[in-house]
């Protein structure tokens, strides 16, 4: 028989790795998993940063998404309630709430090392 199945209330999460503009909460992490929530205000945009080794993917819970990525952060992608993203290894960016209501997204990393690198800004042309 295996373990049991574990259920981790909204309350019982904890803080996780910091990146100004936004709030993120740990559900569960391992050496090689982060699992967690991730909320921005209305208007909001975080710092610049990336994920080193580790593969983001998410799901937008409610409201809007936007990243800004690649050279001087010129390029950019908007996801809604219900969409999915995935955001590869090394890949500098920041993510902005270009809605009325804050967004909420459910993000899983798959990697090894830290999760989460904050740097001055976006990659250089």
């Amino acid at each position: 028989m295996g373990e049991a199945i574990r259920v981790v209330p909204h309350e019982a999460l904890n803080p996780g790795p910091s990146t100004a503009g936004m709030v993120r909460n740990t559900a569960a992490a391992t050496d090689t998993l982060w699992v967690g929530e991730v909320r921005t205000a209305p208007g909001a945009w975080s710092e610049w940063h990336h994920h080193g080794e580790h593969t983001t993917y998410g799901r937008v819970v409610s409201g809007h998404l936007q990243f800004e990525f690649g050279p001087k952060g010129a390029e950019s992608v908007r996801a809604s309630a219900g969409d999915f993203f995935i955001v590869p290894p090394h890949t500098v960016h920041r993510e902005g709430n270009p809605g009325s209501e804050e967004h909420v997204l459910v993000g899983i990393r798959v990697g090894t090392g830290p999760t989460v690198f904050n740097v001055e800004g976006p990659d250089p042309a």
